[in-house]
């Protein structure tokens, strides 16, 4: 039986603006274990990389959470900063979109890989020298002796993107999270990236959090998927079935606006409307504006993450028992 690696229960993150309070996040539970890869998917706004930054602790200073997080068995919420900094990459280790902002670009690679593994694994420069070379041979950086004396703006982006999955791997955290690890690279070198976490899950057994809004990725490498809107999450289940069979009409309608290569004819279909002002939420259905199958229920009460189909692992926040699959 696997081992939970990261367990989440109603968690809400919520930031003070000088227009009012921001509810990013609203109640989620969601649960990680060893060896899953699951990808967490929706519109920009949906709290997809709030959710995770909540997580390592790494909120803007006007943002509040509350909740349980537990990665591990230890409770990460209210933990002193110091133990918290203890934990990010030893135990969980995330790596973000943009690889020119995340990399120092005055220091040359294999001293923004060596000080991990200094200062978390207590390591000598030159053990620290070896294990970096190590690492990025394994996640397949060619001529890796030469890249680590390089800056990052002598690599290729998709260069750069290893150098991130091998400084997060260098001290074997359980949980790994990619945010939108793939946007800034061309759809060859983004098969790569994506076929390098697929291994290295299965070598290491990490756990990988996938978030993007790319259904494509998802389907690539994702074992289960979990939909968010407005801070929620709305669906949740296997990929396979969500994929083939989505309850929510917001999962109906994602899948409805991404091109397909199997359909000879062009037929995205966009979802109307514009998500709700996540200052002032809606009572009820956040989604029920933009959905066509919208009740006198939907705007006075608010759905429950609940089982669809009478399944456990399948959940859908949505009134009503049975939405037709989509038209494939």
């Amino acid at each position: 039986m696997n081992q939970a690696v990261l367990q989440i229960e109603n968690l809400r993150v919520t930031f003070n603006t000088p227009d009012g309070e921001v509810a990013a996040v609203n109640g989620i539970d969601l649960n990680i274990n060893t060896g899953d890869c699951v990808g967490i998917v929706g519109e920009s706004g949906s709290g997809k990389s709030q959710m995770f930054l909540a997580v390592m602790g790494l909120l803007a200073s006007n943002g509040a959470v509350s909740g349980s997080v537990c990665l591990m068995g230890q409770e990460l919420i209210d933990l002193p900063v110091n133990r918290l900094q203890a934990i990010r990459g030893n135990q969980v280790a995330m790596i973000f979109q943009d690889t020119m902002t995340s990399l120092a670009p005055h220091l040359r690679i294999e001293r923004q890989l060596s000080e991990v593994l200094e200062v978390h694994r207590g390591m000598s420069r030159t053990q620290a020298r070896a294990k970096s070379l190590e690492m990025l041979q394994a996640v397949r950086i060619p001529e890796a002796e030469k890249r680590l004396r390089q800056y990052p703006h002598e690599l290729s982006g998709g260069m750069r993107q290893r150098v991130m999955i091998a400084m997060a791997l260098l001290c074997d955290p359980q949980l790994l999270i990619a945010d939108e690890p793939t946007t800034a690279l061309d759809v060859t070198v983004q098969a790569d990236v994506l076929d390098l976490f697929d291994e290295l899950r299965r070598e290491l057994g990490v756990a990988v959090v996938m978030i993007t809004h790319d259904l494509g990725v998802v389907a690539d490498i994702c074992d289960s998927v979990a939909v968010m809107y407005a801070g929620r999450v709305v669906e949740q289940g296997a990929m396979r079935e969500i994929f083939q069979s989505p309850q929510h009409p917001y999962t109906q309608g994602l899948l409805r606006s991404t091109p397909r290569v199997d359909s000879p004819v062009a037929t995205m279909v966009e979802i109307p409307g514009q998500p709700p002002n996540l200052l002032a939420m809606p009572e009820g259905c956040a989604f029920r504006e933009r959905c066509a199958y919208a009740m006198d229920l939907c705007a006075s009460q608010r759905p429950s993450l609940a089982s669809a189909d009478g399944r456990p692992q399948r959940s859908k926040a949505c009134h009503l028992n049975q939405l037709e699959a989509m038209s494939r």
